[in-house]
């Protein structure tokens, strides 16, 4: 039977909120329609239908992610890890390799992103289980210089993905969900920090691009990245 692993990425500070409602926490802790941020993020995930988590936290804030996320959802089964240091999406992905077992697959999201949709619908899990890879996610945008921007082909296989790009091959932005095999834990270990000192999850993705092995599902509805103030709001206002 297929296992599905959600791993929230939610070591973030949150600098661009500090100060936004009196808020002195990380940014998954804060209120969200009076909730906080993180349990938004596991009942969204857990309304796809997966019930196994393994949060990732920063240092400072593990110990009050364990208390509110464990008193609100008592029937999941939620492992936490700690990222000691802030350096990159696919530095956080790996905390997680403790609780990967062979055949998992691992639905990386990162804490503040939402979405108007289930954007597992579709997919075929069992299918993707015999051939492994990588799926990644992508939202058509007007403004793509501004994200990371996947060039895919009329398959839906995915040719590069370009990081803020000043002529961007495409108008897909690549969203903060995306769906690995187990042997993404094996492949974060072949990464070298970027220029600004991260294991970047463009890295980790672009080796199973080299692979051919990387699918792109693009989102119909709505999703927000609700990392700062105004998109806060907005997101306020999509959950009523």
């Amino acid at each position: 039977m297929t296992k599905i692993k959600c791993v929230i990425a939610a070591g973030g500070l949150g600098t661009r909120l500090q100060g936004f409602r009196q808020n002195d926490k990380t940014k998954i802790l804060l209120e969200v329609n009076g909730m906080p941020m993180i349990n938004r993020q596991i009942n969204q995930i857990n309304n796809w239908g997966i019930e196994e988590f393994i949060i990732i936290t920063s240092p400072d804030f593990d110990e009050l992610t364990r208390e509110v996320t464990r008193n609100t959802f008592p029937n999941l089964n939620i492992n936490y890890s700690i990222q000691e240091t802030p350096e990159g999406i696919s530095h956080a992905f790996s905390k997680a390799e403790k609780f990967v077992d062979e055949n998992d697959i691992l639905l990386l999201v990162l804490g503040d992103n939402f979405f108007g949709e289930n954007p597992l619908n579709g997919i075929n899990f069992e299918n993707f289980e015999k051939n492994n890879g990588c799926i990644i996610f992508t939202k058509n945008v007007d403004n793509p210089s501004e994200f990371g921007v996947a060039e895919v082909d009329n398959k839906g296989n995915v040719l590069l993905i370009e990081e803020k790009p000043k002529t961007p091959k495409s108008n897909l932005a690549v969203v903060g969900i995306y769906i690995f095999d187990h042997l993404a834990m094996d492949n974060i270990k072949q990464l070298e920090p970027s220029d600004r000192g991260e294991y970047e999850i463009t890295d980790l993705i672009n080796i199973y691009i080299n692979q051919s092995n990387c699918l792109n599902v693009e989102l119909s509805d709505w999703w927000i990245d609700a990392g700062t103030p105004d998109r806060i709001i907005e997101l306020e206002s999509k959950l009523f």
